[in-house]
C-alpha cells in the first residue's frame, strides 16, 4: 500500500492510498477518514458508496461527512467506483466501463478480468482496512449515492452480520426495471436475467430485507428519479413491514449540494447503530 496524501480535517486525517488489489487485477485509490480518537484504538466504520462517473474523491471532498463523521468518532472509507487503468476494459458511454462498476463481479468478456466490484468492496479493501488502520470492523455501516446507493442497499441485504446500519442518497432501487440496471447487467452478467436478481434492492427486500435500520432519502426534483424508481423500494419494504425510514425531499435533485445538506442526518443516524451495545 502506497500513501498518496494525508491531510490534517476536523481533527482527524483525510489520507488517500493506493493498493494492487488481487481482485480487480489492478492498482485501486482509496480514500480514509480517520477521526481524533483512532489515535487511541480502534474505531467504528462507515463506508460510502460514490455513485456514477465518480472516483473516491468526489464524495471525500464534496459530501462534508468528514467534520460529521469526526463529531462522532467515526472512520469513513471512500472506494473507487471501478477499476482503473491501461489494461482495463472501457466504453465510450459514462455509464457503462470505468466509473461504472456498480458494485457486482461481472462474468463476461471483456468486463469479467478486473470488474470484481462486490468482492473488492466485501473482501479485499476490508482486509486491508484490517490489517493496516485502527478500525473496529465488527462495527461497520454503509451508505452511497445513486449507483453507490445501489452497492450500500445490496450489499447489506447480502451479508447479513456484516452492516449495523445501512442508508442511501438517491439509490437505484430497481435496476432490472430501468435502463440505469438492464444495460450494464446485461453487458456485465449476460442475457440470464435470473442472474441480476441479486443486484437489486427491490428485490432482494422482498426476499430477505436487512436486519437492521435502513434510512433513503430522494429528491422530488431528482432529474433520475424515473431511473430510481424509490416507489418500488418503498413498496417491496411496506410489503415486508421492514423497519425503514424512505423519505422524499422536496426540492432537492441529484447533486452533491443535496447529499451534504443530509448528511449530517445520514451520520448520526449510523453512529446510533454503530455505538448500540
Amino acid at each position: 500500500m502506497e500513501t498518496m496524501s494525508e491531510n490534517r480535517a476536523f481533527g482527524g486525517v483525510q489520507g488517500v492510498y493506493n493498493h494492487l488489489s488481487q481482485t480487480t487485477r489492478c492498482e485501486m485509490t482509496f480514500g480514509l477518514f480517520l477521526p481524533e480518537e483512532a489515535r487511541d484504538g480502534p474505531v467504528p466504520l462507515l463506508w460510502y458508496l460514490s455513485g456514477l462517473t465518480c472516483t473516491h474523491e468526489n464524495a471525500m471532498v464534496k459530501a462534508g461527512a468528514q467534520a460529521w463523521a469526526a463529531e462522532q468518532g467515526i472512520a469513513v472509507v471512500f472506494p473507487d467506483t471501478s477499476p482503473r487503468g491501461e489494461k482495463v476494459a472501457d466504453d465510450d458511454a459514462y455509464d457503462l466501463g470505468k466509473g461504472a462498476g456498480f458494485y457486482l463481479n461481472a462474468t463476461q468478456k471483456p468486463w469479467a478480468p478486473h470488474y470484481q466490484m462486490w468482492d473488492y468492496i466485501a473482501e479485499d479493501l476490508p482486509s486491508l482496512l484490517q490489517e493496516r488502520f485502527p478500525l473496529d470492523m465488527t462495527r461497520q455501516s454503509i451508505t452511497g449515492h445513486s449507483m453507490g446507493g445501489h452497492g450500500a442497499l445490496t450489499l447489506a441485504m447480502s451479508l447479513p452480520g456484516r452492516y449495523r446500519s445501512v442508508s442511501a442518497f438517491a439509490p437505484i432501487t430497481n435496476p432490472t426495471a430501468t435502463d440505469w440496471g438492464r444495460k450494464q447487467f446485461s453487458a456485465y452478467l449476460g442475457n440470464d436475467e435470473s442472474t441480476w436478481a441479486a443486484h437489486d434492492s427491490s428485490l432482494l427486500m422482498r426476499e430477505r430485507g436487512f436486519d437492521g435500520p435502513i434510512l433513503v432519502d430522494t429528491g422530488t426534483d431528482d432529474q433520475f428519479i424515473d431511473l430510481l424508481r424509490p416507489e418500488a423500494l418503498a413498496a417491496a419494504a411496506a410489503e415486508r413491514r421492514q423497519q425503514a425510514t424512505l423519505r422524499l425531499q422536496k426540492g432537492y435533485d441529484h447533486s452533491y449540494f443535496f447529499v451534504s445538506t443530509f448528511m449530517e442526518d445520514h451520520v448520526a443516524f449510523h453512529a446510533e447503530a454503530l455505538y448500540a451495545d
